[in-house]
């Protein structure tokens, strides 16, 4: 991106308007206002900077935004940055007064200009993990899947323990794997392959056998060890019994942790994330993240949530109490908590019957390893807490322990808490998430991925609580949204279009499924900004655009708002075209 006609033009116009009357390595005169040069301005953008009064529960446009019949249009052309923070947000014109000797000008030649952002639930260790690791996601088939792995084997050595990542539990839930046919394939190398959402393992009979795991080996409650007609395991854990296989892998070692972490932060600062809110971090994953934010190499901003399954980390913890900033790279004020499982999985605990499992209900609760007096310590201690709930019996329980401390701990109500994913809703629960200022943490991905099979788990009149992100704003919650990376595509153009249409990438349902669920694009967007923002307690730091606020910004290549309206499909053909955390540019096309 260089120094187009445009940005010269700009300047011509600027000295001619005595907005420029110095030399560019003096102080500059704005109007009788001295200004020092800034370190960078972006000129020549559509710049949505989310500066103007929020949407009603409908998305109608706020009478102050930059809206009419005709559709949205840009409120600023240019934003000038100095020491991390914005200083000027306007026209183009105006950003050239701000220019000095060292100054970097990019001309975005009509790139769109967003605030940073934010993905509010991610497991960015896992994330770099998988990076390594044989992928199988959109893989359909067993077979398939062992292939892949059969291929990595040829160039691992004997013994050494083969990952892989992204097999989907709920698509599978009806044909799921065994250890016969990866056995067969891969049978000197230990393997373990993680479903796309976590809530399940798929294993060959070299990893049961590092891990000791026999048909007598004692199962968690609220898992599933599956077993073959011999009565040994089958290679197929099931939600809690995940941990038995999990507590037979060998540590990774901290320098590839290290490694892995930053190259799966990396890939977030590539995908226009400025922010992670890590969903789950326990003691080994917080090392990493602390000596990454020592070595100064944290490329953007971590947002630690604590694993409340990890009573020790949780304890120390609660001693010292959440951090008190927001603005270092790594700030840790937060615990998730998992209260139930997966629908996908027929974990999620349901108020009746799974539709497809009559006498089934999922599991939650201390059956799902969930700690009812850590999780009080905690939001007595300060500390935002986000409870993983998924079924409509875990959301209504998740809801009442939040309102059970709030009676208790009557300060922990202002601690913005947050249910995880929010999927399934009773009806007369809906509202209680304004009532207690709950946040639906939510992910649009998982509507769209979720529609082949998610009506069979509930039924025709349950489904229409799942997912239910204009009924939420209807009655007045929050959202956030995200992608639970590394369980759905993070991809922002996936996402906001997911919100916008309820369609997925084949764009399929015609006119989307269950559409009167959809959002507008500005409160889309606003879920991956400034509502992210809020989620992390940062609103009056960042999350618009505006002189005073950080400059953390994304920059893509399509108009979200104008496609929105016009040919909503093409906003997944978008791209990353710069990510700025801190003022720098962490990533540029």
């Amino acid at each position: 991106m260089g120094y187009s006609a445009y940005a010269k033009a700009a300047k011509q116009v600027a000295l001619a308007s005595g907005l420029l009357v110095l030399a560019a390595c003096a102080p500059k005169t704005l109007g009788q206002a001295q200004v020092d040069p800034a370190d960078l301005i972006l000129v020549n953008a559509r710049v949505y900077s989310l500066d103007w009064s929020e949407p009603d529960g409908e998305g109608n446009p706020a009478s102050d935004a930059p809206w009419s019949e005709a559709g949205w249009r840009p409120d600023a052309q240019a934003v000038a940055i100095d020491d991390g923070v914005i200083v000027f947000a306007g026209t183009s014109t105006g950003a050239m007064a701000y220019e000095g000797a060292n100054t970097r000008l990019v001309d975005l030649e009509g790139a769109t200009l967003v605030p940073g952002l934010v993905d509010s639930h991610t497991h960015v260790v896992e994330f770099g993990a998988k990076l390594d690791a044989v992928d199988l996601t959109d893989v359909a088939t067993q077979e398939e899947a062992v292939a892949l792995v059969a291929a990595r084997a040829k160039s691992v050595p004997a013994g050494e323990w083969i990952f892989g990542a992204g097999w989907d539990e709920g698509a599978w839930a009806n044909r799921y794997p065994d250890k016969a046919l990866l056995s067969a394939a891969v049978p000197d190398h230990p393997v373990v392959l993680r479903s796309l959402h976590g809530f399940a393992l798929w294993a060959n009979q070299a990893a049961l056998d590092a891990g000791g795991l026999t048909g007598e080996t004692p199962v968690p409650e609220g898992g599933e060890m599956r077993t073959g007609t011999d009565g040994q395991p089958s290679g197929l854990f099931l939600n809690r019994a995940t941990t038995m296989l999990d507590d037979a892998i060998p540590p990774t070692p901290l320098e590839t942790m290290k490694r892995q972490t930053r190259k799966g932060l990396q890939q977030m600062a590539r995908d226009g994330f400025v922010t992670v809110h890590e969903a789950g971090a326990d003691t080994r994953s917080m090392e990493v993240f602390e000596a990454l934010e020592t070595d100064g190499t944290l490329p953007i901003r971590v947002y630690a949530m604590l694993s409340l399954r990890d009573e020790p980390l949780m304890r120390r913890w609660i001693a010292k109490g959440p951090d008190s900033d927001a603005d270092s790279m790594l700030v840790t004020r937060a615990v998730k908590a998992y209260y139930d499982g997966a629908l996908g999985s027929r974990g999620a605990r349901l108020l009746k019957d799974y539709a497809d499992r009559p006498g089934h209900r999922g599991v939650s609760g201390s059956g799902y390893g969930f700690d009812r007096g850590l999780n009080a310590a905690a939001m007595e201690a300060g500390f935002q807490v986000g409870i993983h709930a998924i079924g409509d019996a875990g959301n209504r329980e998740a809801l009442g322990i939040i309102e059970a401390a709030f009676s208790q701990f009557p300060d922990a109500r202002q601690g913005r808490h947050r249910i995880e994913h929010a999927q399934v809703i009773a009806p007369e629960d809906m509202d209680r998430f304004a009532e207690l200022g709950v946040i639906a943490s939510m992910e649009p991905p998982h509507a769209v991925e979720d529609k082949t099979w998610a009506e069979d788990r509930l039924g025709a009149e349950r489904i229409r609580g799942a997912y239910a992100w204009r009924t939420l704003r209807r009655n007045g919650a929050r959202l956030t949204f995200n992608a639970d990376n590394p369980g759905s595509d993070h991809s922002i153009f996936y996402g906001l279009h997911a919100a916008v249409t309820r369609r997925d990438k084949q764009l399929q349902p015609a006119g989307g499924w269950y559409p009167d669920e959809a959002v507008t694009i500005e409160e889309a967007l606003r879920a991956y900004t400034s509502w992210s923002a809020y989620a992390g307690f940062r609103e009056a730091e960042t999350g618009i655009i505006k002189p005073g606020r950080w400059a953390d910004l994304t920059v893509m290549d399509i108009d979200p708002f104008a496609l929105a309206q016009q040919d909503p499909a093409a906003i997944l053909r978008g791209q990353i075209v710069m990510t700025v955390v801190n003022g720098k540019i962490v990533y540029e096309r």
